[in-house]
């Protein structure tokens, strides 16, 4: 068993304000922060830090935190650093040589970041390679954030759609429900399922994995049925992979019918460290009925939509599409909530006592640790970086 341990009496744990631009996410709480602060650590709150989150500094001093005025002092006194997004260039020379890093690296898309962590000899772990793995569920931030995304998702479409959600029995008549149309059913599309339905929309939903069909009739929607082998839709881990193209095509084909009677379509359909597949080509779109409206929550990514602008919304062909970026962090307060308890509970498992131990034979450890001494461990990140990528 490889294993490591800080003698430090305490861990000191440092959460800095978020960097990039338009974030408002915290990676502590101050309920969290209580917690922590009872079972030995050490915290440090950035001067600010969770202010955009509604989180002021005297809410963590409450609770036994320490404020300290500027990133440079909080990257210099920290043994473990805590943030929500990845760090700029600036931020992974401020690391101290030999400390730790948690935050969402993805390591698949930033293979660069990746090569500089390791040449500063940071040890860093990724929040997005949490395995779904059972006793890994509460440290599931990407389901986390993902729950939060198809929540608003929800939202952006009904505030842009010129109809009522709900069916309306009014004086001048009775009103019919919206149809959503919702394009893949994993975290984030099984919440706008729910999220559609409770305004009262009447609710499909499509994913190339049978196996979630049970999940999405079970709240009110109908499923969308493609037939697509278990082992051809979703990897050993359960996310969705790469179809042929044969499949792809038919796959197109049947959501342009359905797309073509809805007034909503949202798509949540991302393959890990790949572009997102394109299911809404311009033909389809051009399909859609008038002042429908389209939410593409695989915008960062290039977006499911042929014709989503990344981190805008544009309207063609009568058709609003949304490419709004980034939808956790515009609900910050609970989305940083929820966060911070994904965060702390890892924190937790890799030091129980009060005192670092990295386990590398550990799962969850061993799933999560991107580089170390030096190194860079994460396995799909290394085969990414093989091929050419980096």
């Amino acid at each position: 068993m490889q294993s490591e341990a800080q003698n430090s009496p305490s861990l000191v744990v440092g959460v800095p304000r978020e960097t990039m631009t338009g974030e408002r996410r915290v990676a502590l709480t101050p309920d969290v922060v209580r917690k922590l602060a009872r079972t030995g650590f050490r915290i440090l709150i950035e001067h600010g830090a969770g202010e955009g989150a509604s989180f002021l500094d005297s809410m963590y001093t409450d609770v036994g935190a320490e404020i300290v005025p500027d990133a440079t002092t909080l990257y210099k006194s920290s043994t473990v650093v805590l943030k929500v997004q990845r760090p700029t260039d600036d931020e992974v020379k401020a690391l101290k040589p030999g400390s730790y890093l948690i935050a969402f690296l993805q390591p698949l898309v930033s293979p660069d970041l990746v090569v500089k962590l390791s040449e500063q000899r940071i040890t860093a772990m990724s929040m997005d390679a949490i395995p779904r793995i059972t006793r890994a569920q509460s440290m599931d931030a990407l389901s986390s954030m993902s729950t939060v995304g198809g929540y608003k998702a929800v939202l952006l479409a009904a505030n842009s759609l010129q109809k009522f959600f709900p069916l309306l029995m009014t004086a001048a008549g009775t009103i019919r429900p919206a149809k959503v149309l919702v394009l893949g059913a994993g975290v984030a599309g099984l919440q706008a399922i729910a999220t559609a339905r409770r305004l009262g929309a009447v609710v499909e939903a499509f994913d190339t994995r049978p196996v979630v069909k049970e999940q999405v009739q079970s709240l009110g929607a109908s499923f969308v049925e493609l037939e697509v082998g278990h082992e051809e839709a979703q990897d050993a881990g359960g996310y969705a992979k790469e179809l042929s193209e044969d499949h792809i095509r038919r796959e197109i084909e049947l959501i342009r019918d359905h797309a073509a009677k809805s007034d909503v379509v949202i798509t949540t359909a991302l393959i890990p460290g790949r572009p997102a597949p394109l299911l809404l080509p311009e033909d389809t779109v051009k399909g859609m009925n008038p002042g429908s409206v389209i939410v593409d929550l695989a915008a960062e990514m290039g977006g499911n939509c042929e014709l989503t602008v990344s981190g805008e919304t544009v309207v063609r062909h009568d058709v609003t599409i949304i490419g709004q970026l980034n939808l956790p962090s515009t609900m910050a307060t609970d989305a940083s909530q929820m966060y911070a308890k994904n965060i702390s509970t890892l924190l937790e498992h890799l030091a129980p006592k009060g005192q670092l131990n990295l386990d590398m034979e550990d799962a969850i450890t061993r799933g999560i640790v991107v580089t170390r001494d030096g190194e860079i461990l994460h396995g799909p990140t290394l085969a990414w970086m093989k091929g050419g990528v980096a």
